[in-house]
């Protein structure tokens, strides 16, 4: 296993167990991300690097009883705390890396991501990865339920111009990774940069 993955399941599992305690308010930030992503009932749906699952129950209310919800996650710590929670009845859960995901090409409609890009080991190489397996024309959602500066400040850290988040490096990060940016905020209560699939 790479020393990043070692990294993220290390990081990860040593916060599973109270990660919803400590983050207990995020519900309609999440639910208001999903919405942004124009979901219709039927649609596939994967939330990479879905953590304990909390956008789970918004992107199962959003595509119905006949779409498809995948959560994939590279620490089995955060998918079991989903489990406890009850949301695996929302989707099925994947232990996988979001950076080699066992789906074939074009088979969803959107993937919705929270946190995840700044646990990428190559940022390029995993959007890419995201791409490949969503359909042309198919959504992305870049999430985070606090803004960059909000998010620094948690950390103890400064925003720094070569933040991967900020729009100047985000918008060509995808653009070199099949995707092309429609939307970007980032406010003290929300980081949301949305995208499509390039054809």
């Amino acid at each position: 296993m790479s020393e990043y993955r070692t990294h993220v399941q290390e990081f990860f599992a040593a916060r599973a167990a109270g990660w919803d305690e400590r983050f207990a308010g995020d519900g309609p930030a999440y639910a208001a991300a999903v919405a942004a992503l124009g979901l219709r009932p039927g649609h596939r749906v994967l939330d990479a690097g879905c953590g304990t699952g909390r956008a789970l129950t918004p992107l199962r209310a959003a595509v119905g009883p006949s779409g498809t919800v995948l959560g994939a996650d590279l620490t089995p710590a955060m998918l079991q705390a989903a489990v406890r929670a009850g949301r695996g009845r929302d989707g099925r859960l994947l232990l996988t890396d979001v950076a080699a995901l066992p789906l074939r090409d074009g088979v969803l409609d959107a993937v919705f991501a929270a946190g995840l890009v700044a646990h990428l080991g190559e940022p390029a190489s995993g959007l890419r990865e995201l791409a490949r397996v969503v359909r042309p024309g198919g959504a992305l959602a870049l999430f985070h339920p606090v803004g960059r500066a909000a998010l620094a400040a948690r950390q103890g850290r400064r925003l720094t111009p070569d933040d991967l988040r900020a729009e100047p490096n985000l918008r060509p990060l995808l653009a070199g990774s099949g995707w092309r940016m429609t939307s970007y905020t980032d406010e003290e209560n929300r980081f949301l940069a949305l995208a499509v699939r390039e054809d």
